[in-house]
């Protein structure tokens, strides 16, 4: 399920919940290794290039948009740090590790931020202990477990997380695996409603908005290939996760357009929407 990539470096380390090395089909696309070679990673096989280049055809901006939302995780950990005095994360759909994962930015603004990542795909399992890289004032755990199950995941991130005090819900471009039918509005209230005030949703999700001249080819060659299918969301759709939280500016917009530090950053492509709210 995993599309984020996350990561780790220096430190401690926290190792709940890993098991043995668990065996890994590389003769079908798997979405997380399809987005790392997206991302310009090795961990992907040639079924993950091959469903990844399908999908440039459609869209050539593609790569580049996904590095687009990987920077709009690291400017919204920066803000919930940095502006919201945020100090825990809950990070689902973890992903392979890539640069600027949520508790290297995190702990470099708060090194005493906690941070617990959530995946339910094998190969992250075997990055768990690079993810788990935490500095000493801070911690880091990871969770192998599935956004279907918000029960798990809670009950794994209690070992971690303070649920008496805020937490950043972080769930980048991991809600188009549950499709309309699963409800996926419902799966991201129940583990709003486990969080106190003060806390805080993140979210980016996959749209065809931005490729208008090609629509709905690239997810259709995207889903060819791959055994998780994706359902992409317009602006409502992607807005609708928000309700019942506050969403602080400038709204549901796409990843390059969130509080950019630079016009450069401004004009890179998108194919995702994204927004950061603040439950009451």
């Amino acid at each position: 399920m995993a599309m984020a990539g996350s990561g780790g470096e220096g430190g401690s380390d926290a190792g709940h919940g890993i098991a043995g090395a668990p065996s890994i089909d590389t003769s079908t696309a798997h979405p997380a290794r399809v987005y790392d070679y997206w991302l310009g990673g090795k961990d992907n096989f040639a079924a993950d290039r091959e469903a990844a280049e399908m999908a440039l055809q459609a869209y050539p901006q593609l790569a580049e948009a996904v590095q687009s939302n990987r920077a709009f995780l690291a400017r919204a950990v920066h803000h919930l740090t940095q502006e919201a005095g945020i100090r825990q994360f809950l990070d689902i759909g973890t992903g392979i590790p890539a640069a600027s994962n949520t508790h290297q930015v995190a702990q470099r603004e708060a090194p005493d931020s906690r941070i617990v990542y959530v995946d339910n795909d094998p190969i992250v399992l075997l990055h768990a202990q690079a993810l788990l890289k935490s500095t000493r004032q801070g911690s880091c755990d990871y969770i192998q477990a599935d956004l279907h199950d918000p029960g798990k995941i809670l009950a794994g991130a209690a070992r971690t997380l303070d649920f008496g005090e805020p937490v950043a819900l972080m769930l980048l471009a991991i809600l188009q695996f549950i499709p309309e039918q699963e409800n996926p509005y419902a799966l991201v209230s129940e583990l709003l409603a486990a969080l106190p005030s003060g806390s805080y949703l993140v979210v980016s999700h996959p749209t065809d908005d931005f490729n208008p001249n090609r629509q709905g080819e690239s997810i259709q060659r995207y889903n060819e290939r791959v055994a998780d299918q994706a359902t992409l969301r317009d602006q409502d759709g992607t807005r609708r996760f928000f309700d019942g939280v506050d969403i602080i500016e400038p709204g549901v917009v796409a990843v390059s357009q969130w509080r950019p530090d630079s016009d450069l950053v401004a004009a890179a492509p998108s194919s995702m929407w994204c927004g950061v709210a603040r439950k009451p």
